[in-house]
């Protein structure tokens, strides 16, 4: 019988890490198909909530914000690169790229989880944000990302142009943040168990393993 696992997935589609730790956890799952049974929810976290509209530097933001010289900051960059790469995620991130604020596409992924299509709408912004170096404040790029799944883009403008998800993201980032999630990406399983940052595939297969046959430990006796 297949383990089923609830795990929740806190993360911003500005976190690179959080790229690389779902496409690595995607890895683990079909990995495990035959013998976890997974259900994924996305929960917003925004790194740089005070960003103003049209972002800054990504370069002199990363700098200062982790107290790195620009050379540093690009070896960190080159780093992130390589690990995006060995889980087939492409990240275009150069010297010119900027940071941005990513409240708008915290909303568009909870209309996208309403419509069944939140995962999808997750790996869109990623994308979006690092591959094609996109600002995910800008509406018609966004909606562009939502027709590219599925998704109907004139109804995706219908929610930017109003405050449609706007309550539910902000009380989601409170309810992670009282829970002590700080950082991300923060993978919760069954609402017990934490998986912090971007783990490469191999290590979420070793933990969702473990997590897995803890929980038919405890199940055992119940049904004895």
């Amino acid at each position: 019988m297949l383990q089923k696992l609830k795990i929740d997935f806190v993360s911003d589609i500005a976190c690179p890490w959080c790229a690389i730790g779902l496409y690595g956890l995607e890895k683990a799952l079909d990995n495990l198909a035959n013998e976890i049974d997974s259900e994924i929810s996305f929960h917003p976290f925004e790194l740089n909530p005070d960003m103003p509209a049209g972002g800054e530097n990504g370069l002199d933001h990363i700098a200062r914000k982790y107290g790195m010289s620009p050379d540093q900051a690009r070896e960190n960059r080159a780093r992130i690169r390589n690990r995006a790469a060995e889980v087939g995620f492409t990240m275009n991130a150069a010297d010119t790229s900027r940071a941005y604020n990513t409240f708008d596409a915290h909303r568009l992924i909870a209309w996208a989880g309403d419509k069944g299509r939140q995962i999808e709408m997750k790996r869109a912004l990623f994308a979006l944000y690092f591959t094609d170096q996109k600002d995910p404040g800008d509406p018609d790029a966004l909606a562009a990302a939502a027709e590219a799944v599925g998704l109907d883009a004139t109804e995706a403008l219908e929610v930017l142009a109003s405050d449609r998800y706007a309550e539910q993201v902000r009380a989601e980032e409170s309810l992670w943040r009282e829970r002590g999630i700080n950082g991300v990406p923060a993978v919760i399983v069954g609402d017990r168990y934490l998986i912090s940052g971007g783990q490469p595939a191999e290590e979420f297969e070793r933990q969702l393993r473990w997590i897995s046959a803890k929980l038919r430990e405890e199940r055992a006796p119940a049904e004895a």
